[in-house]
């Protein structure tokens, strides 16, 4: 079994000020006392806790897009951390996962010491799979807390304004947890409301059934008045981990959020099998089944080449583009950037391309998702810069198609020319 010392980063000089002062920095754009600048704030304190405890991006297209070969050295945005995880069975020599989130980077620091510690894939599917039990308090108790870095415990053993401590989540359900989670729990009290309860949906046989709930159920609640009318707040979204800037870019894609959520649901909903997609479980059951669909870090078959090779994942509190200032020249084979491009001024995004472009090995691939449909790049980069790069819009389409999460408008993959 491996020593988790040899899994855990070190933990960052930098303090929670300095953390915060960054997630500051990635959201605010207006005035602090403005109405768009009153908003940002208080998305930046929302989202400064537990957000996404499932990432919300399909790693098989991430892996498809990446075409990840043997020594490949990946840097990518953390999230949950099942993407990051996911990638180790593609066999990089290494994968460094940074966050501005402090909360993120605890979360995933943690999954790496359960992965270390835990005795077998029964407990650890029981610690992150299952939908809470009394016996993830003894197991963290007897074999992860020892291992855990004193800033990483007691971020796990502190306590919440219930009183409860933090690490209690995984008794009482992880994924009924985090932004999303209680984002997720709202939208089925909001459709029960309605005398529909979502969970009908996974009791479909068939694609047709999949329809045909989706039709009779589900679109019908986005023509209700009380839903358009919070579908329309910005904050209404802030459970999605969607900024304020990410939603004026959301806008843009349809007739009004509530038709744009609507047509997103009904991709979840229809598009894939039930029996392919974990993320349909996640948005309409709120649980994993073991022996239903599973992200590919956790499942059976995969637990022990991933726990063999979680030393090769790193986690830092860090942005991208600081994180890539103190790398060397062409020392990066595969970006990760999920959605975080449709927070960032031109300058910011600027800034950071350019340390992609100065880090990118020969032949390095970039992917990232964007909550519109076309490259948020095009017409914000400079030309000198965007040249270097080689957009495949075809294939990126392609994989948009069949992107089994189904809540972004574009998927884009960026090859370095050099």
């Amino acid at each position: 079994m491996n020593s988790v010392t040899s899994i855990q980063p070190e933990v960052s000089s930098s303090t929670k000020r300095q953390a915060a002062a960054r997630l500051r920095r990635a959201v605010r754009q207006n005035p602090a006392f403005s109405g768009a600048g009153i908003a940002e704030r208080v998305f930046a304190r929302v989202f400064s806790g537990l957000v996404y405890a499932q990432i919300w991006e399909d790693p098989d297209i991430d892996m498809e897009a990446l075409a990840i070969e043997p020594g490949n050295r990946i840097v990518a945005i953390a999230s949950g951390g099942c993407n990051a995880l996911s990638y180790l069975l593609a066999d990089p020599a290494v994968v460094e996962a940074v966050d501005l989130n402090r909360t993120h980077v605890a979360f995933n620091r943690l999954k790496l010491a359960a992965l270390a510690s835990l005795p077998d894939y029964d407990s650890f599917f029981r610690f992150y799979g299952g939908d809470g039990c009394s016996k993830n308090t003894d197991l963290y108790r007897l074999h992860i807390r020892p291992q855990l870095h004193p800033e990483t415990r007691a971020y796990w053993e502190g306590r919440r304004l219930s009183g409860r401590r933090r690490i209690s989540i995984f008794s009482r359900g992880l994924y009924r947890h985090g932004l999303l989670g209680l984002f997720i729990g709202a939208g089925h009290r909001a459709a029960r409301l309605y005398g529909v309860n979502p969970r009908e949906l996974l009791a479909a046989r068939n694609a047709e059934e999949q329809r045909a709930f989706f039709d009779k159920s589900l679109a019908p609640l986005f023509d209700k008045k009380l839903i358009r009318w919070v579908t329309g707040r910005k904050s209404s979204l802030y459970g999605l981990g969607i900024p304020p800037q990410q939603y004026d870019a959301l806008a843009t894609a349809g007739d009004g959020m509530a038709s744009i959520l609507r047509e997103r649901l009904e991709k979840l909903a229809c598009d894939f099998p039930l029996s392919e997609n974990y993320f349909a479980w996640q948005a309409f059951g709120r649980r994993y089944d073991e022996a239903g669909p599973l992200p590919p870090y956790l499942q059976r078959a995969n637990f022990e080449a991933v726990r063999t090779r979680a030393s090769r994942l790193t986690v830092t509190n860090a942005s991208f583009g600081e994180f890539l200032s103190c790398k060397p020249d062409a020392s990066v084979d595969r970006f990760v950037l999920l959605d975080a491009q449709d927070w960032m001024t031109d300058g910011q995004l600027h800034d950071m391309w350019q340390e992609i472009t100065r880090t990118a090995a020969p032949g390095a691939r970039v992917i990232f998702r964007t909550a519109a449909a076309g490259s948020i790049l095009i017409g914000r980069l400079t030309a000198s810069l965007l040249d270097r790069w080689e957009y495949r819009e075809e294939e990126s389409r392609r994989l948009h198609a069949r992107d089994r999460s189904s809540i972004y408008g574009g998927f884009h993959l960026y090859v370095f020319k050099g």
